[in-house]
């Protein structure tokens, strides 16, 4: 499993309080991606609002989809804000059994999944929130390589988003910003052509 030990969260609240239209773009083609690469029944990015001391949902993709994005809840709660603080991707097959998962908020979203995986957005040496897979398909649980690969695909989505905001936040000209919209795409074309594994 990829070691990605000194990890903190990202200070700063742009990414997570004002995303442009890049960055909700690539967020929602990441949960999407993700979601049938692991056959789950649902995804989401959560960003950190350092500012708040929260995860705000930025993008779903299948169960809260329609109403989710924007929620929030305290960064030291349940396995995402564990993801957040150890910088270290996790599964857990059996959320019954799992003292970490905040029961509560999951409940809170209207969605109770039984099972779990997780990954930081990690860019450099920074998090700059948690990629989560609920209820993927029982091949793709208790699975160090399928839990390497959401780690590696949480890596990509980082670094894609890191250089989506910071294009945004420069003066730069159109044709770079395209450009990096390019590569972004060219990331989404790869995984989805990946074996499926449902």
């Amino acid at each position: 499993m990829s070691q990605t030990h000194g990890l903190v969260p990202a200070a700063g609240t742009a990414p997570a309080t004002r995303p442009g239209s890049a960055e909700r773009e690539l967020l929602q083609s990441v949960v999407e991606t993700a979601r049938a690469i692991f056959g789950a029944a649902a995804s989401s990015v959560l960003l950190h609002d350092e500012a708040a001391g929260e995860l705000v949902f930025q993008a779903v993709s299948g169960e809260g989809e329609e109403f989710l994005v924007g929620s929030r809840f305290p960064a030291g709660r349940g396995l995402a804000g564990w993801v957040l603080v150890s910088g270290e991707p996790m599964v857990a097959d059996d959320l019954r059994e799992q003292g970490m998962f905040a029961k509560d908020v999951a409940e809170d979203t209207g969605y109770v999944p039984d099972a779990l995986m997780a990954a930081p957005l990690a860019h450099h040496d920074r998090v700059l929130g948690v990629l989560e897979v609920l209820d993927p398909a029982e091949q793709s649980r208790s699975s160090l390589s399928e839990l390497d690969l959401l780690a590696l695909f949480a890596r990509q989505a980082a670094a894609a988003l890191a250089v989506v905001t910071e294009r945004r936040e420069e003066p730069a000209p159109a044709a770079v910003r395209a450009r990096s919209l390019e590569l972004v795409s060219a990331l989404r074309d790869v995984l989805e052509g990946a074996p499926p594994r449902g």
